[in-house]
């Protein structure tokens, strides 16, 4: 009786360490309203770079670069599932190939 109550309290606790793992972060989704529209992205600019400004959470009022696949506008609100990755900076001003 001992034994199992014993086998059955580490079965439980390698299952709580498991979805700590499996988890990419302990944040809850994140709002975010767009402050500006930096550019087109992705091999034929179907991905927009945005920069968001962060309203709850951990990384409340800091300003990001996020890439954002689909329609958007300033003001729209983003729910950014995790705010610690920001997306790296657009190198050239090829914009769906043109030169702007």
């Amino acid at each position: 009786m001992v034994v199992e109550d014993k086998m059955a309290q580490e079965k439980d606790q390698n299952e709580q360490q498991k979805k700590k793992v499996m988890r990419l972060s302990d944040e809850q989704p994140a709002p975010a309203v767009v402050e500006e529209i930096l550019g087109r992205t992705g091999f034929r600019g179907e991905v927009t770079q945005v920069k968001v400004k962060i309203l709850e959470g951990r990384n409340q009022g800091r300003y990001m670069r996020r890439n954002v696949k689909g329609p958007v506008k300033v003001n729209d609100v983003l729910v950014l599932r995790e705010t610690e990755i920001e997306a790296r900076r657009i190198r050239s001003k090829v914009t769906k190939g043109v030169y702007t």
